[in-house]
């Protein structure tokens, strides 16, 4: 099969991105894409199995999504579960069966990476994409493995918290893609002392780092650092309004920190969506009964708030998302997809979001956009 060919990130398609005029941010067109966990289980109904079912079957998402004229494959890394959890290899394998879409993650939890080998896996993955990938990192949600990263040899310094490992971490990530320093040569065989970066350099790749961003704060530390913005299904939060009211006093408060910068760029902001639209009565039977609601609990000792599930009629969906706050607020929206249901469900899911409900949130197939 012959290889597509690849178009980078479609720098002068103003119209999917973000716009600036008279010194404010507003949301232009909309980007949709999916956000999958790559679940794999040998349970019954299961469709994806094994490891290489999800692996595989991630690619033909992609492949279908872009077919559908969505603009992002996503997906979320998870160690030690039965989850993603290598990103680049996969993320590689869908940019050489793609020409269009962007690819991402959502998120890397950076406490189990090297920074330096990490730049070079981000770069090279770039690379064989064209420019389109959107890479997400974060500290990292709360998970079932005991000190997981301390396992890949990692351990905070001393009197670091997790958190303050991972910010360390970014940072040197981020020298590392910007082209900085990071080595020195031996004079003993290069002859003289100097400086090196790691190999390869992406340009155009440190503008399309994204922080996943749980509270408030952390936003306004993302934008300080000139990363955009990732916020999910998930604040550990609560101020007692609404996810969606929350998350979008989230968004505006990075936006002002992102101004107050100074940066020449625009930045991009995603939020997270679970969508399930009910069309058929196999739709019914699996999400009928999906809570309408946020959910509030705690999440390591703190009270956070969990976004509310979309699921009934393609146009009820429609008019509740057109009025969620924060999809409003954000560029680009991750619809969440059911993985374990296999691709021919999944790939149906996303046609009903394109065709019935992402319109009514201002969004177009890719493609048929026009400049505002």
């Amino acid at each position: 099969m012959a290889r597509p060919g690849r178009c980078g990130s479609r720098p002068g398609e103003l119209s999917r991105g973000i716009l600036l005029r008279a010194g404010t941010l507003t949301s232009a067109m909309k980007r949709i894409g999916f956000l999958s966990f790559g679940h794999w289980r040998p349970a019954p109904g299961s469709q994806t199995r094994t490891a290489s079912d999800a692996l595989l079957q991630t690619i033909e998402l992609a492949q279908a999504a872009e077919d559908l004229g969505a603009d992002g494959a996503f997906v979320r890394v998870h160690h030690f579960e039965r989850q993603l959890a290598s990103p680049f290899p996969l993320l590689a394998a869908i940019a050489a069966r793609t020409s269009r879409i962007e690819i991402g993650t959502a998120v890397i939890d950076v406490r189990y990476e090297n920074p330096l080998y990490m730049a070079e896996e981000a770069a090279a993955a770039d690379l064989i994409s064209g420019g389109r990938l959107q890479l997400g990192i974060s500290r990292g949600s709360p998970e079932t493995v005991l000190r997981g990263a301390e396992s890949f040899g990692y351990r905070p310094a001393y009197g670091e918290t997790d958190a303050d490992a991972a910010r360390r971490k970014t940072g040197i990530f981020l020298a590392a893609i910007g082209g900085a320093v990071v080595a020195r040569t031996d004079p003993a065989r290069a002859g003289v002392s100097g400086g090196l970066a790691i190999q390869p350099q992406s340009p155009g790749l440190a503008d399309r780092i994204w922080w996943g961003s749980g509270t408030r704060a952390t936003a306004q530390w993302a934008a300080r650092q000139g990363m955009n913005l990732q916020s999910s299904t998930l604040l550990t939060e609560d101020t007692g309004v609404p996810f969606d009211q929350l998350q979008a006093e989230q968004i505006r408060l990075y936006r002002e920190a992102w101004a107050e910068r100074g940066l020449a760029r625009e930045p991009r902001v995603s939020v997270s969506r679970s969508v399930l639209p009910i069309t058929e009565d196999i739709d019914r039977m699996y999400f009928g009964d999906q809570a309408h609601e946020d959910q509030i609990g705690l999440l390591e000792g703190v009270r956070s708030r969990f976004g509310r599930t979309y699921a009934g009629e393609p146009d009820r969906i429609a008019a509740e998302l057109a009025a969620d706050e924060a999809v409003r607020e954000a560029d680009t929206v991750l619809f969440t997809v059911p993985n374990q249901l296999g691709v021919a469900y999944n790939a149906r899911i996303l046609a009903t979001i394109a065709r019935h409900i992402a319109p009514a949130i201002g969004w177009t197939p890719a493609g048929t956009a026009t400049a505002a």
